[in-house]
């Protein structure tokens, strides 16, 4: 049987050559999101399929696709995937964790560093034409520096920010499911605390961890009713993770200072309270969105799926169990 393979996104032309030189490959040539008709449409005959995070890999996807043998997808996260199902069906899922650490954390610090002294704000002030006088007293913000950061999910990227948080002096607060190391505590300086007391304490809360069922709405609002009336807000992690309407009331309320959102609930679709507030900052789902992390995610991708393909074991392989029993070519 001909071994074909779906991607879902123009990639870079360079990154797809070694998996155009070895099957046959359909690239939807577009910057967009592929449609779910053309989708269901284009997936039925292949093999192996390149994915984006917003595409929806369900079972709907899995009783179309009969012949896939991979899935794999050019993001970390995976809750765009039925991974239960495919794995039922002996279909290999793949992601592209570590190649986006650092530049995630990137953004998170700069969302922090925005939100804190009001840089979008600022922005649009000049913008509008209002900047005719002094701002003494205008546009005041908040000092980074010194102060409290708790961080909500210390895996590689709240490390990252963690190690970045440092160079400002900040002090370091986390709170995860399993505590790290004394070793990783002591060279980040940081100190593992309950959820409650976090978000009681932290001028900053940053989240970093998967969506799961045990994260979904993590910040509804009892947890947000935690924070101080003085604290930020900041999500790169999953937008299902804060309750938007829990958020929406809590900034307009006052009873955080205000948020910065790299990820939303319902992508690329925003409730208009949120963008119609001051008191945000809000970019569109690019915390690995450099040109250097974007390459590396599409090659390793594009390298799980080939080796799939090819009856290798890929290095991401999410579900190692639909191995067992197969041939000893996979290792």
């Amino acid at each position: 049987m001909t071994k074909s393979v779906l991607v879902t996104n123009r990639l870079f032309e360079e990154v797809l050559n070694p998996l155009q030189n070895r099957f046959e490959v359909q690239v939807f040539q577009q910057d967009e999101p592929m449609p779910r008709e053309l989708f269901k449409q284009k997936v039925g005959d292949k093999t192996g399929l390149v994915a984006m995070s917003v595409d929806r890999v369900d079972k709907e996807i899995f009783d179309i696709a009969k012949s896939l043998k991979v899935v794999s997808t050019v993001s970390v996260g995976v809750d765009h995937i039925d991974i239960q199902t495919a794995t039922k069906r002996g279909i290999m899922i793949t992601n592209t964790p570590g190649v986006l650490t650092e530049t995630t954390a990137d953004l998170a610090f700069a969302l922090m560093m925005a939100v804190a002294r009001r840089i979008g704000e600022a922005e649009r002030y000049i913008r509008s034409g209002k900047w005719k006088i002094p701002i003494y007293r205008r546009l005041l913000g908040t000092d980074v520096h010194d102060k409290t950061l708790g961080i909500i999910g210390f895996g590689r990227i709240g490390k990252a920010v963690a190690k970045r948080a440092g160079g400002f002096g900040m002090k370091i607060l986390y709170y995860d499911i399993a505590r790290a190391d004394k070793a990783m505590e002591s060279g980040l300086n940081a100190r593992f605390v309950p959820l409650d007391e976090l978000l009681s304490t932290a001028d900053f809360v940053s989240l970093h961890v998967p969506l799961e069922k045990s994260t979904e709405k993590l910040m509804d609002q009892k947890n947000l009713q935690l924070m101080k009336h003085s604290a930020f807000l900041i999500n790169t992690s999953r937008g299902k993770v804060i309750d938007e309407k829990a958020l929406i009331r809590a900034l307009r309320d006052k009873k955080i200072a205000a948020a910065a959102l790299d990820v939303f609930e319902r992508e690329p679709h925003l409730p208009r309270e949120l963008i119609e507030m001051e008191n945000i900052v809000l970019t569109p789902h690019i915390g690995s969105a450099s040109y250097e992390t974007r390459k590396k995610m599409a090659e390793l991708a594009v390298e799980n799926c080939a080796l799939a393909l090819e009856g290798k074991k890929p290095p991401c392989l999410l579900n190692p169990e639909v191995l067992k029993g197969k041939s000893d070519k996979i290792s």
